[in-house]
């Protein structure tokens, strides 16, 4: 079962980064994602992995999601997904 710390903290940085920007360089959420207590060094290490660049909320979601899944993280950390997409309109479970 995944640790949920990673995704919660993760979408916090995200939240904040993202808040009157549409699109942020991968510095600017690697300095905000430094100062959480709950993210280790090996977590913001996922963040050294994405190149350079500036990048919109969901195409940051992806690169990151593609570095878990690269280094075959999915069932320890979990993938990064959208709340507001996960559960809107009546979503149920997938069939």
């Amino acid at each position: 079962m995944p640790s949920h710390v990673f995704q919660d903290e993760m979408r916090q940085v995200l939240d904040e980064v993202y808040r009157e920007r549409e699109t942020v360089a991968v510095r600017d959420v690697y300095a905000n994602a430094s100062a959480r207590l709950h993210l280790t060094a090996d977590m913001l290490a996922h963040l050294n992995e994405i190149p350079e660049g500036a990048y919109t909320r969901q195409e940051m979601i992806e690169a990151i999601n593609r570095v878990i899944l690269h280094r075959n993280e999915q069932d320890t950390l979990g993938l990064i997904e959208e709340p507001s997409r996960t559960g809107e309109a009546g979503d149920t479970a997938e069939t």
